[in-house]
């Protein structure tokens, strides 16, 4: 199972709890957690160098993803291969373009460079990214050639799940996982008050109860095509 989630997964079910702030990106210790709780790869986005002390943890950890297309000189993997129980599998984290506020390398044509250096092998992709033009041109390029592409980045689940006509699994966007009465994980008064032009504190994590969003593709382990997509949502 593949965690495609940036840190959006931040836990705040007691309403009494006081408040946290919303750190953007994901600490060594989050990524753990995540890691011992069941997840086998953790993927990451437009906010992977936030936090500076994740940069020598992505070096040293196998089991995370910064984009493929970012610089390469940055610290940890874009792609890797692991073991499952039908045998191995690609896994790409990819960044879009459009609408985002910097310049990663062309991911169209990145992609081409990953699956070769992954020489046939089933591949899942997750594509964070602002515009589902781009998810969705992503995903027709790739039809036939990868296992399922997701996209992430909006916070909010898409209800397009489907297998494209050459075989690949896809929805544009999994949704998060964070509290369920917020504004993608923010008290929905300071969004308001933040989209009104007024003064506002930092962003704090809504309280109440959470969901857990994302999907479930069924893979054919001879042919690598996608046989079954289907979108979850879990709340407390």
């Amino acid at each position: 199972m593949v965690l495609a989630r940036t840190a959006a997964s931040k836990r705040c079910s007691n309403p009494s709890e006081m408040p946290r702030p919303c750190p953007k990106g994901v600490s060594p210790r989050q990524a753990d957690r995540m890691l011992d709780a069941g997840a086998e790869v953790l993927t990451l986005g437009n906010h992977s160098f936030d936090r500076r002390e994740i940069c020598a943890y992505l070096d040293d950890c196998p089991y995370i993803l910064r984009p493929a297309n970012l610089h390469p000189s940055l610290p940890g993997r874009g792609f890797g291969v692991f073991e499952t129980k039908i045998g191995q599998v690609g896994v790409v984290n990819l960044l879009g373009r459009c609408n985002l506020d910097f310049r990663p390398d062309n991911p169209f044509r990145v992609i081409d460079k990953v699956l070769k250096e992954l020489d046939g092998l089933p591949v899942l992709l997750d594509f964070h990214a602002e515009a589902t033009s781009e998810k969705l041109a992503m995903a027709y390029y790739l039809d036939g050639k990868i296992s399922a592409q997701w996209g992430t980045h909006t916070h909010v689940q898409t209800a397009d799940e489907q297998i494209l006509p050459k075989g690949t699994g896809y929805l544009t966007d999994l949704g998060m996982t964070g509290p369920v009465h917020s504004v993608i994980g923010v008290k929905p008064e300071q969004s308001i008050a933040n989209f009104r032009g007024e003064l506002t504190s930092r962003y704090e994590t809504a309280p109440g109860p959470c969901m857990l969003a994302g999907a479930v593709f069924t893979i054919d382990a001879k042919t690598g095509r996608c046989t079954a997509a289907e979108r979850v949502a879990l709340r407390d």
